[in-house]
Order: C-alpha cells, then sequence, then structure tokens
C-alpha cells in the first residue's frame, strides 16, 4: 500500500480509474474524474467557510452522493469527519455534535421528517444546497498519524464515547479486507449499511474507493427497491443483515439476481441452512462474515473455503498481524495496528479500554 492518507488514496482514484463510474446515486452518476473534482471542490467549500486542519465537523444525514462528497472533501481539507447517527434525534444528535466540539454541521432537510436542528451557534449547511460545491479546487496536506474521524459507538452501556482512529491504520485495515471480501476493481457495491457506521462508510465507501468499485448509496433499506437495483444495475457485490438473504431467495423467481458474485452478512444469528441455501439457489460465489467493533476495526473474518458451517457459526479467524483472545469471563481482547488512538476527552475511558 503506497498511501499514507485516505485524501491520497481517494483523489488518486482519477488518475486509476478515470471514466469509469464511481457513485451512481438514482439519476446522478459521477465517474471517478468527475468524483475527484467535486471533492476537491468541497475542499475548498469548507476551507472558505473557516475550516482548519483537525478541525471536527458532523455529518448528520443519510447515504448519498452528497454524503460521499462532503466526507472525502472535508478529508482533503484536512478536517476530521463526525458521522452523526440518522436515527438521533435532536438531543441525541446535538449531545454528540456539542461533545465532538464539531465546527460544522451538515444535513439534508427534509429526509423522513427530521428535526435537524443543532446546538447554537454551529454552523448548517444543506447538503441539498450548493455549498459543497461553491468551493475553488483545494488540497491540505495531512499526515498518516493524523486523526481521521471520531466514531461514536452506540452508547449500549454507556454514554456513546468519540473512537478516534488515524489516516494510516484505516488503510491498511480495509486494504486488508478488499481481499477477504474478493471487492475487486469493477464491482458494482450496494451499500445498504449507513455511511455513519464503520461497516457504511470504511468496508463501503473507503474499501470502494481503495478498489475501483461502484457505490450505489441506499438511504433506507427496502427491499423491493434494492431488488430492482440489483437487476437494473447489475450489482454484483451486496451486503446486508441475513434477513436480506432470505428477501432474495423468496424473490429469485421475479427478478434477476445473475449479476451478485459477493456477500457480507452478520450482526446476527445465521442459520447454517441459510449460508447453504444462499451458495447453491443464488450465483454469490463468497460469502464473508466477520467480527468488528468501533474501537478495534475489523478483527476477524471468514476465509474463503470455509465451510458453510464455519461461515454461518463463527466469525473466522483474526486478520493479518491482529490478535485475538478471549477472556475467562467472555471479554473478547483484541491487539493489534487496528485498535483505535483513544476515546476523545476521555483518558480514563481510554486507559481502560487500551
Amino acid at each position: 500500500m503506497t498511501w499514507q492518507t485516505i485524501p491520497e488514496m481517494v483523489l488518486s482514484t482519477g488518475d486509476r480509474f478515470g471514466n469509469a463510474e464511481a457513485v451512481v446515486d438514482g439519476p446522478l452518476r459521477l465517474t471517478f474524474r468527475e468524483l475527484t473534482h467535486r471533492i476537491r471542490c468541497a475542499a475548498g467549500a469548507y476551507a472558505s467557510a473557516g475550516i482548519e486542519k483537525g478541525d471536527r465537523v458532523a455529518i448528520w444525514a443519510p447515504n448519498s452522493a452528497e454524503w460521499i462528497i462532503a466526507a472525502f472533501g472535508l478529508l482533503t481539507a484536512g478536517g476530521v469527519l463526525v458521522p452523526v447517527n440518522t436515527r438521533y434525534k435532536a438531543d441525541e444528535a446535538g449531545d454528540i455534535i456539542t461533545r465532538s466540539g464539531a465546527k460544522a454541521v451538515l444535513v439534508q432537510k427534509g429526509f423522513l421528517g427530521q428535526d435537524y436542528t443543532v446546538p447554537s451557534g454551529v454552523p448548517v449547511y444543506d447538503l441539498q444546497s450548493d455549498f459543497l460545491s461553491s468551493g475553488r479546487p483545494f488540497e491540505r496536506m495531512v499526515g498518516g498519524e493524523d486523526i481521521a474521524d471520531i466514531m461514536y459507538t452506540s452508547g449500549t452501556t454507556g454514554r456513546p464515547k468519540g473512537v478516534m482512529m488515524n489516516h494510516r491504520q484505516t488503510l491498511r485495515m480495509f486494504a486488508e479486507w478488499c481481499d477477504l471480501a474478493d471487492l475487486r476493481q469493477g464491482d458494482r457495491y450496494l451499500i445498504v449499511n449507513p455511511f455513519f457506521h464503520m461497516f457504511g462508510y470504511k468496508a463501503g465507501l473507503i474499501a470502494s474507493m481503495i478498489r475501483g468499485a461502484t457505490v450505489l448509496p441506499v438511504p433506507v433499506l427496502d427491499v423491493e427497491k434494492v431488488l430492482e437495483l440489483v437487476e437494473r444495475e447489475k450489482v454484483t457485490m451486496l451486503p446486508g443483515p441475513p434477513t436480506l438473504y432470505q428477501s432474495l431467495l423468496a424473490a429469485q423467481s421475479r427478478w434477476d439476481l445473475s449479476s451478485l458474485r459477493a456477500a457480507v452478512t452478520g450482526s446476527a444469528d445465521i442459520p447454517v441452512e441459510l449460508i447453504r441455501r444462499v451458495r447453491s439457489e443464488l450465483p454469490f460465489e463468497t460469502i464473508m462474515t466477520g467480527y468488528g467493533l468501533s474501537e478495534g476495526g475489523t478483527a476477524t473474518a471468514s476465509r474463503r473455503g470455509d465451510t458453510f458451517e464455519q461461515i454461518a457459526t463463527t466469525v473466522g479467524k483474526p486478520c493479518d498481524d491482529v490478535e485475538v483472545r478471549i477472556a475467562n469471563d467472555g471479554e473478547v481482547l483484541i491487539r493489534g495496528y487496528n485498535v483505535m488512538q483513544g476515546y476523545l476527552d476521555d483518558p480514563d475511558a481510554t486507559a481502560a479500554a487500551i
């Protein structure tokens, strides 16, 4: 891997993949060359708005081409991305925005009737406005050890904590993920996983930029919409929960699913029979499962050649240069380059975790 930062990698796609399709979002189709130009212009818009290197900016919006441009434009301007869960209410999102010290927030007004009220004094930009296209092409130098993003934990065991990851570890982690998931140049990757989540953003967007896959963002999981896109756009890569693949099996007689090649699933119990049927009745060549967490990215993954039972009932083997151990009390312990840089402004929790 020759890149040290995410912007360096993303901007290189203009030369590496040129006029191949980078993003398909409804009627909008962008080549990699067009996408990187828009990203540079977005970086200029951030700079004109006063965003400096290391400043944090929150994106509180659903999956879209604009989200992609906004996120990579921010990193190109030297900023730090803070994705915010679109299911959060205004007070929940406001807590994240305040504690992260975000200098601005980007939203998609009108999405699902969401109230995008943010803390007083924080500038708000609508992704549907001309903000992202208002700047002149711009790049600011960042380093591999600089923090790239702060992704907040789900808060199931307490107040959400901001997990800091740097550019270099993210690129290394998801370059390997591309190999494990069998993501290839020219794949057409339908991403239903939300971009505010590590999978959607990193295993989705960043992996696609590494490999040169076309991203088809889906803002809300609607099975009929997914099936229609698979048939029309010849989708090859389709991640999702086990229930999505059950829906594919039920609908295979009504839709042309012959383009599908690679699947990624997990986050719920997976019946062995489901894996067997997906492999025998649908055209998937590979099905990957794994284990990951905000604080450590992808820690384990299944391998090509694993049996149906291994795919369904295990989370695979540790990734390269990652050690995993199960403690006596059942706690999962992880050591490796993939472990976070720490929790934002929480040295006690950081010390307890790493």
